[in-house]
């Protein structure tokens, strides 16, 4: 079990803290919600974790497998619905470093990105639109 805690610090500003380490990320209000945006929204946070979720469990899947996945990146973009006010739409692009990958490895890699817990949490819950860009 992992704990955290939040603290509303005013201005539609909230500090996050995790427990175990002490690391702290800071969210606020987007433009579009009465905010100034001056940090990741918890919404942004929250498309995020999925594209971080992807590739870590990637990470761990490429350690082991002796394939060097560093400088791997990931655009996100994150759609609201108005009505609920809800995330609905999450684009992830993950973008594969210059180098030669087997077709097993990238099958295997993809299928580590798609089996990361944000993923298996989100699916049927939010549409997500995944798509690896893998060098020629």
């Amino acid at each position: 079990m992992t704990k955290m805690k939040a603290r509303y610090l005013g201005n539609l500003q909230v500090e996050c803290e995790h427990a175990g380490n002490g690391a702290k990320i800071v969210t606020d209000a987007p433009l579009d919600n009465h905010g100034q945006g001056r940090s990741f929204s918890p919404t942004d946070l929250f498309a995020s974790s999925l594209a971080a979720c992807m590739l870590t469990i990637m990470g761990i899947f490429a350690e082991r497998a002796g394939v060097d996945i560093t400088g791997a990146t990931a655009e996100i973009e994150k759609q609201m619905s108005d009505s609920p006010r809800k995330v609905a739409v999450i684009d992830v692009c993950v973008h594969m470093p210059g180098k030669a990958y087997s077709p097993a490895e990238k099958v295997k890699l993809e299928r580590a990105a798609l089996s990361c817990p944000v993923h298996a949490t989100l699916k049927g819950q939010v549409e997500m639109r995944i798509r690896f860009d893998w060098p020629e």
